[in-house]
């Protein structure tokens, strides 16, 4: 997944490995062909082109610290992936972005057409949420499956991702203030990362304090790396993995801040993530981790 290979991060980069092969094996049994060969194609493009899959990683990472099992945490982990895989798709298009590369290789729209891209982005969203209403081995009960379903449902909508979303693309050409900024990305990113970070905590039945502290740590979390990403589009190269540059019409943390103040704000917020989980102490270790690479990486 390409994560700093030297030795502050080597013990972080082997439970990540770990949990990310649990993810890709997921995803692997849930995704679901159909009947639409083309769409299917599509699909299959996107969701398995090689991805960090940070998202689904921390909800097991959740997991894990409140000693739950990670398995029984994947198939609501991959229906939070396969919603920002579906993210990804819609924000490449022509009429948001105009990206042409994700993830290394050229855009879903841009190998298989604007009109299949969108119907692999809308059946990926429909997949995530029957993921959640199907029963699983050594999952939650159908009241905790209909609480997940409707707090994806909160992360992605009109209140969440879409609200972001709405307020970047009209950011284009315009000053807008930190508040906003804030606001704008919080929903658009961090939204998903709250839902990460508490689906692996509601399934592992933790109690309303350890609930509090992890979405707490993914809030900052999902903001911190958002910065990072503003970073890497105004100072990165093809190591990034996809388009860079495209931010640069938008007011962005670093717009706003410069680099070294962009850079100092995802400090802070990883600091500020790993002080929340400071009821955890030592057995935190690996989400601290997390916070610190988050900030130190590149692509």
């Amino acid at each position: 997944m390409g994560l700093d290979t030297s030795l502050e991060f080597v013990a972080l980069e082997t439970a990540i490995e770990g949990q990310r092969r649990r993810v890709e094996r997921g995803l692997q049994r849930l995704h679901d062909a159909g009947q639409a060969p083309a769409v299917a194609a599509a699909i299959e493009d996107s969701l398995f082109a090689p991805a960090k899959r940070i998202r689904p990683v921390l909800a097991l990472l959740v997991a894990e610290l409140l000693r739950g099992d990670p398995e029984r945490v994947v198939p609501a982990a991959c229906a939070v992936e396969m919603v920002h895989t579906a993210s990804l798709i819609l924000d490449d298009l022509p009429c948001m972005d105009d990206a042409r590369f994700r993830r290394g290789r050229p855009a879903c729209h841009v190998v298989h057409g604007e009109a299949t891209a969108v119907l692999a982005a809308f059946a990926l969203l429909n997949r995530a949420f029957a993921i959640l209403a199907e029963e699983w081995e050594d999952g939650p009960d159908a009241v905790t499956r209909a609480w997940l379903a409707a707090e994806l449902a909160r992360a992605v909508g009109m209140n969440g991702m879409i609200a972001g979303q709405s307020m970047d693309l009209l950011m284009t050409d315009r000053r807008i203030d930190f508040s906003t900024l804030e606001f704008t990305h919080s929903r658009k990113t961090g939204a998903l990362f709250m839902a990460s970070g508490t689906f692996g905590a509601r399934i592992s039945r933790a109690s309303d304090g350890e609930l509090a502290a992890i979405q707490t740590y993914a809030k900052n979390l999902g903001l911190a790396f958002q910065i990072v990403d503003d970073l890497i589009d105004a100072t990165g190269g093809a190591e990034a993995g996809k388009d860079v540059g495209k931010d640069l019409k938008k007011t962005t943390f670093v717009s706003f801040s410069g680099v070294e103040g962009a850079r100092q704000l995802a400090e802070e917020l990883a600091l500020a993530s790993q002080v929340a989980l400071q009821p955890f102490a030592a057995q935190a270790q690996t989400l601290t981790d997390l916070a610190r690479y988050v900030v130190s990486r590149r692509r």
